[in-house]
């Protein structure tokens, strides 16, 4: 349409917002407040639909949660020192007021960090490495900036729009940036851009090629001003001390020390929407289990509980297409126990390759498993690279990985497809092929496994967060402390650290059954799947129907039922 008219269609969409009566928007819009209200998009009155809301607790907390390095706060302060300087006689005193205050605050998180104004970049900055969580108070106070006043500071940057224009600045005259140490000690930072120039091109020419994208990147980084980034920084020191916390990171280097700011209490930036709109719907597939939802969203913005109306439905597809099994013992009868002490045994390895052997043995076409993570995943697979398993279950089922780099999923995905087409039009040994994925990766969300793409659903384990994490540990204790217990009497920060585990799993075992006449069965290996506690939390459509086997052979004899049932159907359809 843009071609078409020649015109700007994100600013033709942008005008045409106030006469619409559906628009749809990405979170990052909807959830950030100065972006909605900067894109026209006004609440009042409204209704809002929030779909595949599984993550929508901590999609919050992730927009609202800032990280600035040592490196942009000299950069920034360099530069807006520099802008003050140039255009100081032009500038009001109210303003120039300003500009020294947060001239003053940069400065001030400089010295917290552990560098000085005008100091090279990457100049050694404490002999240890340390990483500390503090509440808000604490950290205006070790910073020296506690007595200023944020709200109003805030407010001139909003309406000067003073980071435009100092990233206008930025841009035209390219001042220079906070030097880097060797560049000091080349000319004592003295040296002639022509100098320099020169320098730069007897030592590599390719450096200062014209075009090229490295160059370009190089020399925006270089250019361009992090107040903006630091403006949202500053605003969210503003938060109340009890729903934030600031991780402080120091390296040994100033250009790596940080400073996070990290949003405890999504119901704060929430709050707003629930109180302007007519209604809120929150919409997914995998959205179990739905509680939090309703304590850390609603009930702590405000809502009354009679006000909250829950709707649940099963699944299109008719209850015999589906198998979803729990399984706690593998084929020798070792007890498949994933937890993070005993799952890199060499009997629980051995066990695991034998049993998907098995699968691969029954289940056509193609399988997906799912590891908790790659490195568990590249452990597995050296252990059976080792002891020959992964060339039987090759014999069985091509084998294909998750890639890392994003850029290769598409190809990884087409080749997985083509392999299991070629296999079951043309015939081969082999079935079809096995896919190993990472929960939480790039082919855990927005794939869909659908037919003979994903016949079976494999799930490894318990994805549990890493419990050392200082910023879950901190979550984890926010919630014990300002959220009631539940009716079981568990601590909200031990529920909150299993669900953030079952919504993983949640959302990695729904990438199969994409349509009404889709069969696939799903197999949970861990013991610990087995408990209420768990397998309540899975999906209703799921949970309904799940089979907890103690012994892989009851379990291996409905799999192979399953399988034989749906081929029989499939032929009885096609005459």
């Amino acid at each position: 349409m843009g071609r078409k008219v020649k015109a700007c269609p994100y600013y033709g969409s942008r005008y045409s917002i106030p006469g619409a009566q559906l628009v749809a928007l990405p979170y990052n819009i909807l959830l950030h407040k100065s972006t909605r209200e900067a894109c026209g998009i006004k609440l009042l009155g409204n209704i809002v639909v929030i779909d595949e809301a599984h993550n929508l607790l901590e999609t919050i907390n992730n927009i609202h949660s800032i990280e600035v390095t040592g490196a942009q706060f000299a950069c920034a302060h360099s530069q807006l020192l520099q802008y003050m300087h140039r255009y100081q006689s032009r500038l009001l005193a109210k303003n120039l007021l300003y500009i020294r205050q947060i001239l003053f605050i940069l400065q001030s998180l400089v010295k917290f960090l552990g560098g000085s104004p005008g100091c090279a970049t990457d100049a050694a900055c404490v002999d240890k490495s340390e990483s500390r969580l503090v509440t808000l108070n604490t950290f205006l106070f070790e910073s020296k900036i506690d007595h200023m006043n944020l709200f109003k500071l805030n407010d001139y940057v909003r309406k000067s729009q003073i980071a435009r224009k100092l990233h206008g600045y930025a841009e035209k005259y390219r001042p220079p940036a906070v030097p880097r140490r060797d560049d000091k000690e080349r000319g004592d930072g003295k040296a002639s851009s022509v100098t320099a120039f020169l320098h730069k091109l007897s030592s590599n020419p390719q450096a200062v090629a014209p075009s090229g994208v490295g160059a370009r990147q190089d020399e925006e980084g270089s250019t361009s001003s992090p107040l903006m980034h630091i403006q949202a920084f500053m605003l969210a020191l503003t938060n109340r001390d009890k729903d934030c916390r600031i991780m402080i990171t120091k390296q040994n280097l100033f250009s790596k020390c940080s400073l996070k700011f990290l949003l405890l209490n999504p119901a704060v930036h929430f709050k707003d929407i629930v109180q302007q709109c007519r209604a809120v719907i929150v919409a997914g597939g995998t959205m179990q289990p739905t509680a939090e939802f309703k304590e850390q969203l609603f009930l702590a913005t405000g809502v009354a509980p009679d006000r909250l109306l829950e709707f649940s439905c099963g699944h299109v597809i008719p209850k015999e297409n589906l198998l979803p099994i729990a399984l706690a013992k593998g084929p020798s009868g070792v007890e498949l126990d994933f937890t993070f002490r005993s799952r890199g045994s060499a009997q629980t390895l051995d066990e695991l390759g034998r049993l998907l052997y098995n699968l691969c043995s029954v289940v056509p076409s193609g399988v997906v498993c799912f590891f908790p993570s790659y490195d568990y995943e590249s452990k597995v697979l050296a252990h059976w690279q080792s002891t020959n398993q992964l060339a039987r279950i090759g014999a069985r089922k091509e084998v294909f990985r998750e890639p890392r780099k994003s850029g290769e999923v598409e190809r990884v995905l087409d080749d997985f497809s083509k392999c299991i087409k070629n296999c079951k039009q043309f015939g081969s040994v082999k079935t079809g092929a096995i896919l190993f994925c990472i929960v939480g990766g790039k082919m855990s969300e927005g794939i869909n496994f659908s037919d003979d793409l994903g016949r079976c659903v494999v799930m490894i384990g318990m994805p549990y967060a890493n419990s050392s994490s200082p910023e879950l540990r901190e979550k984890i204790a926010y919630l014990n402390k300002n959220v009631t217990k539940g009716a079981d009497g568990r601590l909200p920060g031990q529920v909150y650290y299993e669900n953030l585990c079952l919504k993983a799993v949640n959302q990695s075992i729904g990438r199969a059954i994409r349509h009404k006449n889709d069969y696939a069965s799903i197999v949970l290996l861990d013991s610990r799947y087995g408990r209420a506690s768990v397998s309540s939390k899975l999906p209703a459509w799921i949970g309904r129907h799940l089979q907890v086997h103690d012994s892989f052979a009851p379990a291996f004899a409905s799999l192979r039922k399953f399988f034989m049932e749906r081929k029989l159907d499939s032929t009885i359809a096609s005459d």
